[in-house]
């Protein structure tokens, strides 16, 4: 009978770890294709700015290793460096990738501003992974500095040891005359917990109060003060040990930090049983240790180690320590991409026991362009013409920065290293680009440094093993804006059959869109794929019994979300506000010194001299005029066929817009036969909008031409098309009587909606044809484009810009992404 229910116990048990071993598989997989994770980097002008600058970026985003299609706005939150909101910036993404811009105020008296950037899926996790970032500003200020105290040696240990004498600091990190930084240390144990019996390893950083990390060195000591080991931090504060732990003589630390201040700290105490985990990162794998107490309770016996990188389970095995009490383990990696690879040991009941993450870097996550410089020269004002060239038929996208050469820049990150690294590690890394810049052995264990001292993105594998899914507050944005809305008030089904609103939606340049959208039962209505920027005014009506429009109030929505905050709290203060201290380098004078320049032009303006100095008004050409008065947003500027059409004699004997383009754009090809049309463009069909509202060939066939004012015709991609424009875009526009118009909604009803934030394209000059658009020109950032696209047969894209009167050598910056996920960065400079 005890056999009987022996096996029926044993029997449950294994049924019991098969069903866990399920659940937490499908649980994985349901993460990995439901929950994906979101990851930003911004790609900057420059690396320091002057108050009045606008300080121009480009955001990528990606899921795991593809680019992301979770989203289609992005969002950035600019904060003084008091914590307090600037601006929320809203802005439609294309190509997993959005354009932004922020213009400091000219009186802004802060060190820095603080960049949080994020998208509205990414609200749903752990916040702490939004993209962060403080950008530095520069005034004339110059800032004195002192020497560093002096180090105070440590003295000799009983064993007439003495530690290695305290490192001083780096010219970088000399305090200026304010108070000494507080360092403090943090112990890590290698897996999460030390084990009495077995030598275990652990991980520590030294850093200051503003996260900074600090030299420093050290000796390990008994409870009876007798010297055990030293230790010395490694790299940027980091560095590790390793201890046999006895947790009835805990150990302590004693050590001097870089600014000569002595310490004590107490190591963390070991258990009397458990398991550890230690793991090696080797070329093409993983090696780990797996080591128990001899006491352990039986689900300890058994054990599970799963391996996942981003969100994808790449390993799985099964240890039997029943009859020993270690284990080693190797994981492949050699077919693994690029990311952090985090490996867990569970019990046999999948209760996690100890994790470790370690850094796979299998250097195939790049791709280079080539870079020509066809013409250079750094003599004021001249033209300079760059190539960039992809030797591979698929997009591209990238953005390109061109910069006086001798400005502070910003080299600590860049879009590998936020992207493969900073994105998935909680804290702050210092200086992560240079764990991307070379594949030395010290390198790489520099990096497993920063695995051992950083959290990471981590399952609550209690709730893994229970099937329980994230709480989904925001859903995933994959619609541009929209605008919705809802009625409420006395509604009945009588009342709400059949129902349909009006609305007129004006823009502050006095364009309208007329629309009529049905209203469903209960009372909600929606139209997607109307883009505006800035605020506009909705004008409504609902149609049928008038009167029912005032007996009922009606709400109105872009979708597009509010600030995630209106204050930003941090943990600690910036980092630039201890590094905007330390002594003064030639780059960050540079900077001071074109803020000069700038002030002096801003006096000479205040003194009335207009003619010597301000920018002199560039002659706008007509088509100039057209295209500010009738196009906004994405369909603005940018690279296009214009047509007058208002003052194109050839216009009246068109039949309609299609038989006026027929033949007029090289590429584009229409077919117009009588009541059907059809056009291509590189094999795609062109994207139609009217007065930039989506629209099929049938509603633009049926506009008179004497009602059309201007034309743009977009080569593809066209990133104002909800599709990605792959054909390019046709945006048709009707004529205005004049800029002002009377109110079209008199006598109904109208509410104010935000829409996307402005975006101001890039002004360069053109001294060739305009030699004096400015009389003094200290521009710093000397070139800006947002969006660089390559693809099929254009695989090159030509730069172009002009020199200011001061820059003697060029920083040229590209960064990128393709759609296979590999990244570039580039960076050249010109003398």
């Amino acid at each position: 009978m005890i056999k009987k229910i022996t096996l029926a116990i044993l029997l449950v048990y294994a049924t019991q770890m098969h069903l866990n071993a399920q659940t937490i598989d499908s649980t994985l997989a349901k993460y990995a294709l439901d929950f994906p994770q979101e990851k930003i980097h911004l790609h900057f002008d420059k690396g320091v700015y002057n108050p009045g600058d606008i300080i121009w970026y480009k955001a990528y985003v990606m899921s795991g290793l593809d680019l992301s299609d979770c989203s289609k706005n992005f969002y950035v939150d600019w904060f003084d460096d008091k914590g307090n909101l600037l601006k929320h910036v809203v802005s439609p993404m294309f190509e997993s990738s959005a354009r932004g811009q922020f213009e400091l105020p000219a009186a802004y008296l802060g060190k820095f501003v603080h960049a949080k950037a994020y998208t509205q899926w990414m609200l749903n996790f752990d916040t702490t992974f939004l993209f962060q970032k403080d950008i530095r500003i520069e005034r004339t200020a110059v800032v004195e500095t002192t020497p560093a105290a002096t180090p105070v040696p440590p003295s000799k240990n009983k064993n007439g040891k003495t530690p290695p004498p305290v490192p001083t600091p780096t010219p970088a990190a000399t305090p200026a005359k304010s108070s000494t930084p507080k360092a403090s240390i943090h112990f890590f144990p290698e897996g999460g917990e030390l084990l009495n019996e077995i030598t275990g390893r652990i991980a520590f950083l030294v850093n200051n109060e503003y996260g900074l990390p600090v030299n420093a060195v050290g000796a390990l000591k008994n409870n009876k003060g007798e010297f055990i080991d030293s230790f010395t931090t490694e790299h940027d504060g980091m560095g590790s040990f390793t201890i046999q732990p006895d947790s009835t003589q805990p150990y302590t630390a004693t050590w001097v930090d870089e600014y000569g201040v002595s310490h004590t700290n107490t190591l963390p105490l070991g258990k009397s049983s458990g398991v550890a985990l230690e793991v090696q990162s080797t070329k093409g794998k993983a090696i780990f240790f797996v080591n128990r107490t001899k006491e352990v309770v039986a689900a300890q016996k058994t054990l599970i180690v799963i391996a996942h990188m981003h969100q994808h389970e790449v390993y799985k095995s099964k240890i039997n320590l029943n009859e020993r009490v270690s284990a080693i383990g190797e994981i492949p990696t050699k077919d693994l991409p690029t990311g952090i690879l985090q490996v867990t040991l569970f019990d046999a009941d999948y209760h996690p026991l100890a994790e470790r993450v370690v850094f796979v870097n299998n250097y195939q996550f790049l791709f280079t362009p080539q870079v020509r410089f066809t013409k250079t020269s750094v003599e004021k004002r001249a033209k300079n013409t760059i190539e960039i060239e992809v030797n591979d038929s698929i997009l591209s996208n990238m953005s390109v920065a061109v910069t006086d050469g001798g400005l502070l820049t910003d080299g600590g990150s860049n879009i590998v290293s936020d992207l493969l690294l900073s994105s998935d590690i909680k804290g702050y890394i210092h200086n992560p680009s240079y764990y991307f810049a070379s594949k030395a052995d010290s390198v790489i264990h520099h990096l497993d440094l920063v695995m051992l001292t950083h959290g990471w993105r981590k399952f609550n594998w209690k709730e893994v093993a229970a099937a329980k899914l994230p709480s989904i507050t925001f859903p995933k944005e994959t619609e541009f804006m929209q605008l919705k809305g809802s009625i409420f008030g006395s509604l009945n089904k009588s009342s709400m059959q059949n129902q349909t609103i009006f609305l007129i939606v004006q823009g502050k340049d006095s364009s309208k869109q007329s629309l009529f959208l049905p209203v469903d039962k209960a009372g909600n209505f929606l139209q997607k794929g109307l883009v505006f920027y800035d605020t506009v005014y909705v004008y409504y009506q609902l149609t049928g019994d008038k009167k029912l429009t005032d007996r009922v109030e009606i709400s109105f929505q872009t979708g597009l979300i509010p600030p995630a905050t209106n204050s930003y709290y941090r943990n600690h203060p910036s980092p630039l506000l201890w590094t905007a201290n330390t002594q003064d380098t030639l780059l960050l004078e540079r900077s001071r010194m074109f803020f000069t320049e700038k002030e002096k032009i801003a006096k000479r303006l205040a003194a009335n001299e207009l003619e010597e100095v301000v920018v002199k008004g560039k002659v706008k050409k007509p088509l100039d005029v057209l295209d500010e008065k009738y196009a906004s947003g994405l369909f603005s500027g940018g690279n296009s066929k214009q047509f007058d059409v208002a003052n194109d004699p050839f216009s009246a004997g068109a039949i309609d817009v299609f038989s006026y383009l027929q033949g007029r754009v090289a590429g584009l090809q229409i077919v117009n036969n009588g009541a059907d049309v059809s056009l291509s463009w590189r094999g795609n069909t062109p994207d139609l909008f009217l007065d930039e509202m989506k629209v099929d060939a049938d509603q633009l066939k049926n506009i008179p031409m004497t009602d059309v004012a201007y034309v743009k015709v977009f080569p593809p991609p066209f990133f104002g098309a909800t599709g990605g424009g792959a054909g390019g875009a046709i945006s048709v526009y009707t004529r205005k009587g004049s800029d002002v118009k009377p109110t079209p909604g008199k006598g109904l009803n109208f509410k104010q909606l935000g829409g996307y934030t402005v975006y101001k394209e890039f002004f360069q000059p053109d001294y060739e044809n305009q030699p004096n658009t400015y009389a003094t020109d200290a521009r710093t950032t000397l070139y800006w484009n947002p969006y660089v696209l390559v693809y099929g047969k254009n695989r090159t894209f030509q730069v172009s810009f002009y020199n200011n009167d001061i820059t003697k050598k060029f920083r040229v910056v590209i960064e990128g992404v393709n759609t296979e996920g590999k990244l570039t960065r580039v960076e050249k400079i010109v003398e």
